[in-house]
């Protein structure tokens, strides 16, 4: 497996165009950076991006993704040449999706590797706490989720499955501000997971992570025939990738540790926010590069994959799993196994 490129284009007003086999990217007439079309797996524009109708051809004739999101990384349009996944695969998908059982069983393990993973950063961060206070609150709510994950395989249905899930977020993201460095806490104080719009600089972040994973999660699915829309935690809706929703879930954490990494290390300050009118805060255009750049490198690093038992790059891990989900569709005798972190 390849990990591929993909661009992400932050910068209000950039103008991207086909020069021969190349994207160019410009900023204010000048012409910036040069890429190989061959080298990207994707193109993602944040905010208010320009494009020329040649390049958006050409990238949907390379099979290159084109991903449009508003500044805060909520979704808006993807463009995407012909379809070429494997119909019998889909085909499969579409049968499993009208089996409750296989569908409770799916959408119990991507539940299984979110709160397995989530669980892990508590534990990390008790580990690390500098206050025996902190190291004991974050030790009890790692103990809850082990709790919510002994009741997963009592769960009966959907509508159960989620609320055991809802319920353990709700703790999760409780004791996310002690992780966060004590003389920052106050500037990056998150009162749980708030969206459209974020509502704190902590939760900015994380929908800025979430957007670009979600991202690779769905290209992932659908570079191995999956069809991304049709998933098994997620409830079906127009225009909702509910699948790369699913895969994604086990990818949270990950998110969550390099949102963490940024603060801690001083990579992100205060100020790098936006506080916009109506409460709603994004991340200001060099701290969006910051962000991508972190995001990036993160996805260089070596990961042992317990299943593969090698070490691959945590960018190819959506890739990996997706494979897996895939053969899970494919053949009863392959249960579904989520990437935990050790």
């Amino acid at each position: 497996m390849q990990l591929l490129n993909t661009l992400y284009v932050t910068t209000p007003e950039t103008y991207l165009r086909l020069d021969n086999d190349t994207l160019r990217v410009e900023v204010d007439r000048e012409i910036r950076l040069r890429v190989p079309l061959h080298h990207l797996s994707a193109v993602v524009c944040f905010g208010h991006i320009n494009l020329s109708a040649p390049l958006m051809h050409r990238l949907a004739e390379s099979g290159i993704a084109l991903v449009l999101l508003d500044d805060n990384g909520r979704f808006k349009a993807r463009l995407e040449g012909a379809v070429s996944g494997n119909v019998l695969l889909r085909q499969a998908q579409f049968q499993r999706i009208g089996d409750p059982s296989f569908t409770l069983d799916m959408a119990r393990v991507c539940v299984a590797g979110k709160i397995k993973n989530t669980r892990q950063v508590l534990l990390r961060g008790a580990r690390e706490a500098k206050l025996e206070e902190d190291a004991k609150t974050l030790t009890r709510l790692a103990d809850d989720l082990a709790a919510s994950l002994r009741a997963l395989p009592l769960v009966a249905n959907l509508d159960s499955l989620r609320g055991v899930e809802g319920e353990a977020a709700r703790q999760y993201f409780s004791g996310l501000n002690l992780l966060v460095r004590a003389d920052q806490r106050k500037a990056f104080n998150m009162d749980g997971r708030t969206r459209r719009p974020p509502r704190d600089r902590f939760n900015a972040m994380l929908s800025f992570l979430y957007a670009m994973w979600m991202n690779d999660c769905r290209s992932a699915l659908e570079s191995v025939g999956l069809d991304p829309q049709v998933g098994f935690l997620h409830a079906l809706r127009p225009g909702r990738a509910a699948l790369a929703l699913d895969l994604m879930e086990e990818f949270r954490p990950w998110a969550d540790r390099l949102a963490l990494t940024l603060i801690n290390r001083g990579q992100l300050k205060p100020d790098d926010f936006v506080m916009r009118e109506g409460g709603g805060v994004s991340l200001e255009p060099d701290a969006r590069k910051a962000v991508v750049v972190a995001y990036q490198e993160r996805k260089k690093d070596e990961i042992n994959h317990p299943l593969l038992a090698q070490s691959v790059p945590l960018g190819l891990v959506p890739m990996v799993q997706a494979r897996l989900m895939a053969r899970a569709v494919r053949d009863d005798g392959a249960p579904y196994v989520p990437f935990v972190a050790k």
